[in-house]
């Protein structure tokens, strides 16, 4: 299984919570530059670590990440 960041929509959400890269990154307890890899769809994310940043960002996984089953 590989989850990977819908970049537009994630940024939106961090965005309007109000988080930078930085200060999401610290409430997920990932690094910022895993942050950044993410939005720019350079690294794919954990079942966990999706989970995390759906609840911070108030949003369902499906709505910010693309989930693939090979």
């Amino acid at each position: 299984m590989k989850i990977a960041a819908k970049p537009e929509a994630f940024i939106k959400a961090r965005i309007t919570k109000g988080f930078s890269q930085r200060e999401l990154a610290r409430h997920s307890g990932v690094s910022h530059a895993y942050i950044s890899l993410l939005e720019r769809r350079k690294k794919n994310v954990g079942p966990f670590t999706a989970k995390k940043l759906s609840e911070l960002l108030d949003k369902e996984i499906e709505e910010l990440f693309e989930i693939y089953i090979a």
